[in-house]
């Protein structure tokens, strides 16, 4: 066959697909006309096309040294350098591109790619706008731009770019997952979704897009449906880190601790040097009580993220300090550039610093940090204080002995539940950790099962306001809906304790809707309990524990919604039980509680340390260990600085001291 026919005959398969046969036809030409420039070019693109770019680039140095002033050449050369990760190469191919053809939007939208890359975001930007000036009609360089007003953190501003390409190319399945993660960066969870939605209709092979809308379908707690879109992700991709990584948080949070330990065991199987994926084993270890292993991948976190103060914060929360650890002068190092961190970080840092300084017995330092800490945690957070108080008080006021007693006996008689309320920090985890040791009961953790059916309108649609148009019926239902979600938890327990401690406000309710429950209320000095509360960075739902006056009043709330509890059940309808009385006299108050519950006594329960179980709460560490009375009267080191909660404590908000 004559190099004409072998020309030809690429032609042919180039145009039908068959890309390798396309190859060899013109490297038969190249064989006896080397330097021809013509098949020179459709190898390249052919080359490209099947994604081998590093043989490509080979070919367009070859037509670039052949045609030094043909633009396009230096363009697919700039192009193929890039796809290959290479943009400094990249670079300098394509800047001669423009100048060959300055005209040329497709010059312009691959220099504005690599300038990108390459962390020159005005300069791409500026090469973006020119190609649009010369082609208003591309898509292309709209949602290019709004990559890197994302990147800049300009949120809004790519949102704008990305709805432009979408305007002129609607089925641009790219842009639409650009415009999710932009939208989703500005919280619009609810239009980021629809945007994935779209993009997934248009390319739902995207392990990309699958596993941004699992991002955002965690961000908005839909874990379930969040995990699927991360396992589609990476049946798609089974090396994707990303999806990876957050598979293990949503599992995590899904209560399924093994199986989100696995996941970031495959991750490390990858790649060993990712610092998140062991801060994510760690922090799974932890939850299932294996406290040494967690203490060592948290440590293998920081020593390769030394910088993040999550890490260093999660590893001081699995040890005790002395004054000589490494770990507290490497925080103290990074204290010193707390100005240049982001305001999350200078929070985790100042309460990994005040729980070392507390170790080491340094109280006013440890004070200082807390207080630094949780002045910028508050700032960040939406907190209405006087709602807050309002709504405790009205649950006292539509739970009144009548309203007790007009409801009693219409809830489902189940004995199943036993709920654990009171303060965070009270002793709650303890008591339910003591009440899991024994074979009989199974400890559920902290449920909000309770909260979502009431959020769900089955105690009123304007609960509390709304109670006493409450039915029967439907007190019955409200208990049978919590008993039937118990029993998918645990289907051979005789009980089960849910030791969500905010419950202390629905205790009236507990008791119409399950008149057979048992409600045990741990209590503890308000100053320990308090203080304790303040030393911890809690997540979302105990916004009131960043300032101590804010702290203190809500505890004296919480004190009285709780006399009034005394005040309108019916005697026995509640144990309550002392923190301090339980340290104090351990075995006496484990038979107490158990009793209370209508169980025999079990010798486990004073060995509620070895419970192999996962705890998900701030005292998870200190419940695997033997118990001590060092947290009774922790207050009182920092008692000069307790000024605010003091007061709080002991005079209602607006009164005068």
């Amino acid at each position: 066959m004559s190099a004409q026919q072998h020309f030809e005959a690429a032609g042919r398969a180039h145009r039908e697909g068959r890309l390798d046969e396309a190859e060899a036809h013109l490297s038969a030409v190249l064989e006896t006309h080397p330097g021809h420039v013509g098949t020179l070019q459709r190898l390249a693109v052919v080359l490209a096309q099947t994604g081998r770019f590093a043989r490509a680039a080979e070919v367009y140095q070859q037509l670039v040294a052949l045609a030094p002033g043909d633009a396009a050449a230096h363009i697919n050369l700039g192009y193929v350098l890039y796809a290959l990760g290479r943009a400094s190469d990249a670079l300098p191919w394509l800047e001669k591109a423009v100048a060959l053809a300055p005209d040329s939007a497709e010059a312009h939208v691959n220099l504005g790619n690599v300038l990108a890359q390459l962390n020159r975001p005005e300069e791409a930007l500026s090469h973006y706008a020119r190609a649009l000036a010369l082609k208003p009609g591309l898509a292309e360089p709209h949602n290019n731009v709004g990559n890197v007003l994302t990147a800049a953190g300009r949120h809004q501003e790519a949102v704008e770019a990305f709805r432009k390409a979408l305007a002129l190319r609607p089925d641009f399945a790219e842009a639409w997952d650009n415009l999710g993660n932009a939208l989703a960066a500005l919280g619009r969870h609810d239009e980021a979704i629809t945007a994935f939605e779209r993009a997934l209709a248009l390319q739902p092979a995207s392990a990309t897009t699958h596993s941004n809308f699992g991002t955002t379908l965690a961000a908005v707690g839909r874990h379930e449906e969040a995990v699927a879109h991360f396992e589609r992700a990476l049946a798609l991709r089974p090396e994707y880190s990303a999806a990876l990584n957050n598979l293990g948080n949503s599992l995590r949070a899904l209560r399924r601790p093994e199986e989100s330990l696995a996941a970031f065991e495959r991750l490390l199987a990858l790649d060993p040097a990712l610092p998140h994926a062991h801060f994510g084993a760690g922090s799974a270890l932890q939850v299932l009580g294996r406290v040494e292993p967690a203490r060592r991948a948290f440590e293998q976190a920081v020593a390769l993220a030394p910088d993040s103060a999550m890490f260093q914060r999660a590893l001081a929360e699995t040890k005790r300090f002395r004054a000589d650890d490494p770990q507290l002068a490497a925080m103290e190092a990074l204290a010193q550039r707390a100005s240049s961190l982001p305001d999350g970080e200078r929070i985790e840092l100042g309460f990994a610093l005040a729980k070392a300084y507390d170790d080491v017995g340094r109280a006013d330092e440890a004070f200082e940090q807390l207080r630094v800490a949780n002045t910028f945690k508050r700032r960040m957070i939406a907190y209405d204080e006087a709602a807050e108080l309002a709504g405790l008080a009205a649950i006292a006021r539509a739970f009144t002995a009548e309203a007790i007693r007009a409801g009693r006996g219409a809830g489902d008689p189940s004995s199943l539940p036993i709920f654990i309320v009171g303060m965070p920090r009270s002793g709650t985890t303890l008591a339910e950790q003591l009440l899991a040791a024994h074979p009989s009961v199974f400890g559920a953790g902290e449920l909000v099962v309770l909260p979502d059916l009431v959020a769900d309108g089955l105690a009123g649609t304007r609960f509390p306001f709304d109670f006493a148009l409450v039915s029967a019926e439907s007190l019955r239902a409200l208990g049978s809906a919590y008993v039937a979600a118990l029993r998918r938890l645990a289907p051979s327990a005789e009980r089960v304790a849910d030791k969500l401690p905010a419950n202390f406000r629905l205790a009236g309710l507990i008791h119409l809707a399950l008149p057979n429950a048992r409600i045990i209320h741990v209590q503890r000095d308000p100053l320990d309990a308090c203080w304790s509360c303040y030393t911890k960075l809690f997540p979302l739902g105990l916004e009131y524990t960043f300032d101590l006056g804010e702290l203190g009043r809500y505890y004296r709330a919480y004190e009285e919604l709780m006399t009034h509890w005394r005040q309108v059940l019916p005697a026995g309808a509640m144990l309550e039980v002392r923190y301090e009385d339980l340290v104090a006299d351990f075995e006496a108050q484990a038979r107490r509680i158990v009793g209370f519950c209508g169980l025999d006594w079990n010798a486990r329960c004073l060995r509620f340390y070895e419970v192999d179980r996962p705890v998900y709460t701030a005292s998870g560490v200190q419940v695997r260990e033997p118990l001590s009375a060092s947290s009774v009267g922790r207050w009182r080191r920092y008692e000069s600085h307790l000024g605010p909660l003091r007061q709080a404590l002991e005079h209602p908000k607006g009164a005068k001291p």
